[in-house]
């Protein structure tokens, strides 16, 4: 192991992780009241609260401390009065907390080491678990008085969140099964009739239908709803067969004891993945409610939110999903809704659950565990996809919603972005920096300041004179353009002089009042007052596809990056305010920030074609999302490119996702890596955060640090907000800029690997960015990682999250790795352990796995000239001296090509010395000038006696062998070639003399003719 390589060891610390003193814990589920606030003065951050080894957990409780003292639990309750919360077997320390009680293993004592934190909580709890509590009084106000005149029981907790008021667990309320269940073609159909009168807001629906259609072997869907009067429900057109799936892998059951019970259950394995007692089920009119246990308490996804791990905290936790303009904050609902999950059961299983609702919603993970799922309107519309694998799962999922979409080419590359370029002499300045310093650049953005006062489909002519000139320019240079839009629109231009506006008003394609007639009226960033675009209206898409292609024909841009909509509205609702009605003002409102439905947005009751806005709000972004795509396609005759801050469910299909307004702080960085691991679930893989921050200033070596880690963001973009200074690549001087261009110059080294993985989430749905997780899930510490991610199956980054860090502690799965940098293979003794590593200042730690093969290509400025340089491969071997790739490529930004067959697409294979590569499609005639430059084979375990390319032997000054088991090759050869390199080692050539003679004759023969 060379000394200036990066694979050297500082220090195992598998089990020596800086644990707290005994006694003392920290705990997210720690009460208000016992939080001791240990950041009393201002600027608390969770860098600063850790510093002063305290307690970090944000809290939506008013007042409550989010730094707080480490709770001495051994000093709580003393030892004599302790009473066990824990008296079954397997208590441990993290068992406890998540059952919200508190731990104590010091001294040598009798007393329980798990304990509540009085004999009343002990009393109360004992007899009503608390993680078995179902709220029964989820609004504001609740009393014992009021709880029992339910039918409910009251019992008060110290613990946070936990529900005082709740069911009874066997009780007579709910839903019960009226009859027997009927067969259908596509499964089951069952009435179900509400058996109590306990009614939390009134009009409670009885009867019900529960359909249960068995899709295919891994899905099925079982919805409840009225059969009596027509619901919203979400018009996502996913796949229904006609007849029932032959052979699933689940089964039902159907169990009608005190109330109905329905049990999903993995077949092979026996788990129960979903077991819903409709004892426990609420179907008012404004406010659905079912809970459902869970198999384990590995539980990811529901989006979007901002929260401290990519597995879910299960200790009474809420989320509040309805589409808010809303900078990631902790726990805030923000731009768009993903009602979906992925639970990774004990028995390393994992499957996945969509409740198909749009309706401003919540959902409650307890630690049981079990998830209660609440909405406001709609039905109640379930899909499970039964994996087994977790990328199973999110092929199975994309299959039903779409696949995400193929971007082109180009927008792989690193884009730059900033709202503040105040005239185009600002924007000619910051490209110029970038070409200074040899920084790849493939996108240039217009913010809304690109605009005439910042109007849809216009551009200033004053500060950004030449604008059209200078984008063709760009484009010569091989660096593509792309525009904001937004989705409202001034009125108050004079008629005549604002063509959007006057030919929308003519056509009536505006979101309305509840009237139905009226266009609602907010206010924006345009001047004047607003209306906004009802997309769900078909003339308004044309229209739309119409604004986008003339506009082509002003600006000559390449993509589109669709803003502000959720839609957002600098209002609370329209004028002259929203009705007192229940639409507006329902009788329960989910867990959102600000506690209003129209905060920031127009009045629920505002009308779209498709409905309410009550219903239809958080399908804004989406349903703007598809006709942009294809108006993007129709102006540009080239792939689509489209960006959409707001998402629903199946929004990949047509674009991608900006994380939104995030602030430079070293906290959202790593935020970013779990956000980008969430929408890799969602189906959304061509996502990425502002590099640096979009609000606030970066720090030189937060930006650094961010730059290296957006480098391999699947969106690579650099973004931030007007008044705070440039941080572009080359805003920070020289040396900045050459860490920056390093790390850059590797993202596009690799991007015909990044090609190939966004073709095959294309095809078949698979995950381009993923978690550690998905690919070794047997190994439980894999569970908990993410702060180091996949690109596909094959390269780990792992970069730096904390300021002042020159090391990163890097967890090695059972499997042969490899430093991207050196070659040099991780030593075998660091695997299934946690090493402290080198991260200096100007290096992001990189890492191949074995058993692999990463197409390359020599990099340049841009993807235009990067294209047409030679191709590599680097060939990571296994321990069995086995590797696989493939290489996927075409034009890069054409219609279709993939259903066109006009792609290229190869199989590589290296087995027993041998690398083959072997193509499957040769539909693309441009791969004719493309060639192979390079092939590097990593962990060959011993210096080959000859190599030969397609039979000739590679000259001697064409080959490098390091000690360490790498071999470089340079070599010349067609890329849309068959191509085979062979590995002859003495042994191989000793074991058969005849053979070797053979071969070496032959060899000798084919080099001189």
């Amino acid at each position: 192991m060379q000394p200036e390589g990066l694979l050297r060891v500082c220090s195992v610390v598998l089990a020596a992780l800086a644990l707290p003193a005994a006694g003392t814990s920290c705990s997210a589920s720690l009460a208000v009241h016992l939080r001791k606030d240990c950041h009393p003065d201002p600027g608390a951050s969770e860098a600063s609260c850790r510093a002063r080894s305290c307690c970090w957990a944000p809290s939506k409780t008013p007042g409550a401390p989010w730094c707080f003292e480490k709770l001495d639990s051994c000093a709580l309750v003393a030892p004599s009065e302790r009473v066990d919360c824990h008296p079954e077997r397997g208590a441990n320390e993290a068992a406890c907390l998540r059952r919200g009680c508190h731990w104590c293993a010091a001294g040598s004592s009798p007393a329980p080491f798990c304990f509540y934190s009085s004999k009343q909580e002990a009393s109360c709890a004992t007899k009503f678990p608390l993680q078995r509590r179902v709220d029964c009084h989820p609004h504001q106000g609740a009393s014992q008085e009021s709880c029992e005149a339910r039918g409910c029981f009251w019992c008060a907790s110290g613990v946070l969140h936990v529900p005082w008021c709740f069911y009874p667990s066997d009780g007579p309320y709910g839903y019960a099964l009226e009859d027997q269940p009927q067969r259908t073609a596509t499964g089951w159909r069952l009435i179900l009739r509400k058996r109590d009168t306990i009614s939390l807001f009134g009009n409670d629906i009885s009867p019900l239908v529960l359909e249960v259609d068995l899709h295919t072997s891994e899905r099925l869907r079982f919805k409840i709803y009225d059969p009596n009067n027509k619901r919203f429900e979400v018009p996502l057109d996913i796949d229904s067969p006609s007849s029932s799936a032959v052979s699933p892998s689940y089964d039902l059951e159907f169990v009608n004891s005190t109330g109905l019970q329905l049990r999903i259950i993995r077949r092979k394995s026996r788990t129960v993945l979903w077991e819903t007692s409709f004892g426990g089920l609420i179907f008012s009119n404004q406010f659905l409610q079912v809970t459902t246990s869970v198999p384990s308490t590995a539980v990811y996804g529901f989006g979007e939110h901002e929260h401290a791990s990519f597995k879910h905290d299960m200790n009474f936790v809420k989320y509040g999903m309805f589409s808010r303009d809303q900078s990631p904050v902790a726990y805030s609902n923000l731009y768009g809704v993903h009602p979906f999950y992925m639970c990774v059961e004990d028995d390393f299983n994992a499957h996945g659950v969509l409740l198909l609702n749009a309706n401003a919603q919540e959902v409650i993970l307890s630690p049981y565990p079990s998830l209660t799922f609440r909405t406001i309107g709609g039905i109640l519309d379930f899909y499970m996809f039964l994996g087994p694998s977790p990328e199973n799962v999110v092929q199975q999922y994309t299959e039903a919603i779409g696949r995400p979409h193929f971007p082109p080419y180009w927008s792989l590359g690193f884009q730059l972005s900033r709202w503040g370029y105040n005239s185009i002499d600002e924007l000619k300045k910051t490209v110029d920096r970038l070409r200074q310093y040899d920084i790849p650049q493939d996108v240039q953005y217009g913010d809304i300041d690109y605009m005439e006062r910042q109007m849809d489909f216009t551009y200033d002519r004053v500060n950004f004179t030449g604008l059209p000139e200078y984008i063709k320019e760009l484009k010569n240079e091989g660096v593509h353009y792309a525009i904001t839009l937004d989705p409202f629109l001034t009125k108050d231009e004079p008629r005549g002089t604002y063509r959007p506006f006057d030919l929308g008003q003519d056509l009536g394609i505006w979101v309305n009042n509840s009237d139905g007639a009226t266009p609602a009226i907010g206010k924006a960033w345009p001047p004047g007052e607003c209306v906004f675009l009802d997309y769900t209206n078909p003339r308004a898409a044309e229209w739309w596809v119409q604004m986008c292609t003339e506009f082509r024909s002003v600006l000559d841009y390449d993509g589109i990056w669709i803003d502000m909509n959720e839609p957002s509205n600098f209002r609370a609702g329209q004028e002259p305010g929203c009705e007192e009605n229940s639409l507006n003002y329902p009788p329960f409102v989910p867990d959102i920030t600000g506690g209003f439905l129209a905060e920031k947005t127009l009045c629920p009751d505002s009308r779209t074609f498709l409905g309410d806005l009550y219903d239809t709000h958080s399908l804004y972004g989406w349903s703007q999302t598809m006709p942009t795509f294809y108006a993007a396609q129709n102006a540009t005759q080239r792939r689509a490119f489209v960006l959409s801050r707001s998402t629903f469910v199946g929004s990949g299909r047509y674009g991608g996702h900006g994380l939104g307004d995030n602030f430079s702080r070293w906290r959202d960085l790593h935020m970013s890596v779990i956000s980008m691991l969430e929408f890799n679930l969602f189906g959304i893989p061509f996502v990425g955060a502002d590099i640096c921050g979009f609000n606030e200033e970066a720090s030189y070596e937060l930006c650094l640090r961010w730059m290296q880690l957006g480098a391999f963001y699947p969106l690579s973009r650099n973004r931030n907000a007007r008044g705070s200074k440039e941080q572009d690549p080359g805003a920070f001087g020289e040396e900045f800029a050459a860490i920056a261009r390093t790390a850059l110059r590797n993202r596009y080294t690799l991007l015909p690997y990044l090609y190939t993985l966004f073709y095959q989430a294309h095809v078949y749905g698979d995950t381009v960015v993923r978690a550690l997780m998905h690919e070794f899930i047997s190994d439980p510490l894999t569970h908990d990682i993410d702060t180091a991610f996949l690109w596909g199956p094959a390269f780990m980054v792992v970069p730096v999250l904390e300021e002042g860090a020159r090391s990163v502690t890097v967890y090695f799965p059972e499997a042969a790795w490899f430093d991207f940098y050196t070659g040099d293979q991780v030593p075998p003794s660091w695997s299934r352990k946690l090493v402290e590593i080198p991260a200096p200042l100007d290096l992001i730690p990189l890492f191949i796995r074995g058993g692999y093969i990463l197409p390359t290509q020599s990099p340049d400025r841009t993807t235009m000239l990067s294209r047409m340089n030679p191709f590599g491969l680097i060939v990571a071997l296994d321990e069995q001296g086995e590797a696989l790739g493939t290489l996927f490529w075409d034009d890069g930004d054409s219609i279709d090509s993939i259903e066109r067959d006009e792609f290229f697409y190869v199989e590589y294979r290296f087995s027993n010395r041998v690398l083959r590569a072997n193509v499957v499609k040769n539909g693309y005639q441009g791969v004719a000038t493309l060639s192979y430059g390079t092939v590097q084979i990593l962990g060959f375990p011993s210096r080959p006696n000859l190599i030969s390319l397609n039979g000739n032997p590679i000259p001697s000054n064409r080959i490098q062998y390091d000690t360490n088991g790498k071999i470089s090759l340079w070599i010349s050869a067609p890329l849309s070639h068959e191509l085979t390199i062979s590995f002859e080692v003495e042994k191989y050539f000793k074991s058969s003399n005849q053979n070797y003679l053979q071969q070496l004759f032959k060899t000798v023969r084919n080099y001189f003719v």
